[in-house]
């Protein structure tokens, strides 16, 4: 059981995109999410990621609070 605290810097890893402060903020800058839309759902990310992503949502696993951080700061 993966009990290690999941913040922003390792869901980006998770994710396998750059998880130093630099790439998080490029990412955010060139990545928003419209109006509606769901964190899960956005164009921007591959198969596999949105499927990572909904189940940490659907299944309130400890990925989720990380993953809500996320979806505030893409609808900034």
């Amino acid at each position: 059981m993966d009990t290690g605290k999941h913040e922003l810097p390792q869901l980006f890893q998770q994710l396998g995109l750059g998880g130093d402060a630099a790439a998080i903020d490029e990412f955010l800058a060139k990545h928003r999410l419209e109006h509606g839309v769901e964190v899960a759902d956005a164009p921007f990310w591959s198969p596999a990621q949105a499927d990572f992503l909904r189940q940490a949502l659907e299944s309130d696993a400890e990925w989720a609070e990380a993953v809500d951080e996320l979806a505030t700061l893409l609808s900034q």
